[in-house]
């Protein structure tokens, strides 16, 4: 969870640079097409502010998904954990944070990709956060059914060859998800591309960010639990030769 802090603290960092300008412009662009305020009519106060959302906000925000994304990834260290074809824990995290990147990052957001402000419709928010859940939890499964295929067969095929039937196991079932579940897309034909794609850049830059640090920082405190230095003898002191003696 300390890993995971760092981690969420690095993506804050990266986030507040490249991601929160494009959310401004995407904001700028949805308040210049909104219709001008009725005179006479109260204007409706901000719940929050601009400057909390994109300061103590996205801190708390990308800190807290880091802290709980190290549980998670503790677990499935320890999982994997000599079961992986590696012999430490360096590169089990590693390997671990790789795969958990394409699973948890790069799969849901190939299908679903970060939107910013002015992009989609408020009232399907539930249903699109609902589907890219179920993508999530589908690359998950499917990753968990190919690694059992995978090692099914290592036995009779090898590691290499097991490896990848495993991945094209996984390949296969994300695949037919993805065909199947429905297509999303409310992006205006109006809205800036350029935009559109830095900010999905900035997003899934973010996650990059925290699965390295995730996967290059978990492993070696781990290391230091599973493996702990051994303790530093004192050396013995000569005793010296009494007064009284000779």
């Amino acid at each position: 969870m300390l890993a995971g802090l760092v981690a969420g603290l690095v993506g804050f960092g990266f986030a507040s640079v490249t991601g929160e300008p494009q959310v401004d412009a995407a904001i700028a662009i949805e308040e210049a097409a909104a219709p001008p305020p009725v005179p006479g009519e109260p204007v409706e106060p901000e719940e929050v502010s601009r400057g909390t959302q994109k300061g103590i906000g996205l801190a708390v925000a990308t800190g807290l998904y880091g802290v709980a994304m190290g549980g998670l990834f503790a677990i499935a260290c320890a999982v994997a954990y000599g079961r992986v074809g590696t012999s430490g824990m360096r590169s089990t995290s590693a390997v671990v944070a790789a795969v958990g990147f394409v699973v948890v990052a790069v799969i849901p957001f190939l299908k679903y990709p970060a939107n910013p402000p002015a992009v989609g419709n408020p009232d399907t928010i539930d249903r699109r956060t609902g589907l890219y859940v179920v993508m999530v939890l589908v690359a998950v499964i499917a990753a968990l059914l190919a690694a059992q295929a995978g090692r099914a067969v290592a036995a009779r095929v090898g590691a290499w060859n097991a490896a990848l039937a495993a991945t094209g196991v996984f390949t296969v079932l994300v695949v037919v998800a993805a065909v199947l579940l429905p297509v999303v897309n409310e992006v205006p034909d109006s809205f800036p591309p350029e935009l559109l794609w830095r900010f999905r850049l900035s997003s899934l830059g973010t996650q990059t960010l925290v699965w390295a640090v995730l996967g290059l920082g978990f492993g070696p405190l781990a290391d230091r639990v599973l493996n702990p230095a051994p303790a530093r003898r004192t050396p013995a002191v000569a005793a010296s030769p009494s007064p009284s003696a000779g």
